[in-house]
Formats: structure tokens, C-alpha cells, sequence
């Protein structure tokens, strides 16, 4: 059976100062993310304890706790690699001309992300849509609810708020506002093409 790891971040835990703070991503990661992880890997080993022992009492909650934690290992490592120290820029390329033709303008579409990140319980998504061939910008509660099928995410920010609470309180807007001063659009660039290869 798959285990299950923890990726450590791709920078060091102050790098991303003064927008997120070292303690908070110490306790984001180690704490929280580990704790997907984990989560995922019991469901994991309970669904095969069920399959062997023909017992299947439990495995409802054991599939539950496979999509929540699952999709919260999935988004957190999207969400760390969508931000570096050196970030902060606008995207470029075909992800920003999609941006343009998919939304208008890239004013357009971070208004409406951060409609999105206000909004949302877990998560605001910037997804490639393959059923419409487009991108769409998705408000994810907890980690799965709100998801839409057929869609790959792009841009993950993480608006729990164990995300922000001890840098910004209850100011979730500064937060986003922050999250766009490190944002490397690098990855989520490479990612969206090879959506895009994949199904287009």
C-alpha cells in the first residue's frame, strides 16, 4: 500500500517574511499539513483492513476522511509551491493571455479570485476547466466541497484560518492581499500547460 509523506517546504520557513511569518508557516506545515497526511494514510489503512477482513462497517467514514484529508495533502503542496521569496509578479505567457481571453483582464480575474477567497471556507482555486476548456476561478469549502469535476487546479490559496489568524487576525483581506506579494507564477504557469497538453 502507498504511504503517504509529508514534502518539506521548498524554501526555508522565514522566507516568505514579512507576508507569512516563520511560526506561522512552522505550524502550517509540520501541524497542519502533517495532519492531512496522516489522515489520509490511516483512512488508507483502514479501507485495506475492511477489503481483507470483509468487514466494510466503517469504511464509509474511512472513504470520507480519503477525500478530505487526500484533497488537503493535494492543495497544501500546490499551495506551498505556488509561492516563493522571489514572487510577487504578474503572470506571464500563454497562463496570462488565457487569463485575458478566459476573464478579460488580469484585474478582472484577481477581483473575482478575491470575491473567491472571501467567501470561501478552505480554499480559492484558479482551476483549468478541461469539460469547458477554460479557466474558472472555484470557492472550495473545507478541502472538497465546492470542487468541480474534471478541473485542474492551478493557483491554490488557503484561506483557514490557521493560514493567517496569527500574522493578520481577523483581516483576511490583508492576508490575500500579502499572498500576492509572494506568488510564483512560474509553477502555476507550468502546471496550467500541462493541463492544457493533456486535454486541449
Amino acid at each position: 500500500m502507498t504511504r503517504y509523506e509529508l514534502p518539506p517546504l521548498p524554501y526555508d520557513y522565514d522566507a516568505l517574511e514579512p507576508h507569512i511569518s516563520e511560526q506561522v508557516l512552522t505550524w502550517h506545515h509540520d501541524t497542519h499539513h502533517q495532519g492531512y497526511v496522516d489522515g489520509w494514510n490511516s483512512a488508507e489503512e483502514t479501507l485495506a483492513a475492511n477489503r481483507e477482513e470483509g468487514d466494510f462497517s466503517s469504511s464509509a467514514g474511512a472513504i470520507r476522511d480519503v477525500t478530505h484529508n487526500g484533497s488537503g495533502h493535494v492543495l497544501h503542496d500546490l499551495f506551498w509551491r505556488n509561492m516563493n521569496p522571489d514572487g510577487g509578479d504578474e503572470p506571464t505567457g500563454a497562463l496570462a493571455d488565457r487569463i485575458e481571453e478566459d476573464f478579460g483582464s488580469y484585474g478582472a480575474w484577481k477581483g473575482e479570485f478575491e470575491a473567491a477567497a472571501s467567501a470561501a471556507g478552505g480554499w480559492a482555486l484558479l482551476v483549468y476547466d478541461s469539460f469547458s476548456n477554460r479557466l474558472r476561478n472555484v470557492v472550495v469549502d473545507k478541502h472538497d466541497q465546492g470542487a468541480l469535476w474534471g478541473s485542474h487546479p492551478v493557483l491554490a490559496l488557503d484561506v483557514w484560518e490557521h493560514s493567517y489568524y496569527h500574522d493578520y487576525g481577523p483581516d483576511r483581506g490583508d492576508f490575500v492581499d500579502n499572498f500576492f506579494e509572494v506568488v510564483d507564477w512560474e509553477e502555476p504557469s507550468a502546471r496550467y500547460e500541462r493541463a492544457v497538453d493533456r486535454f486541449e
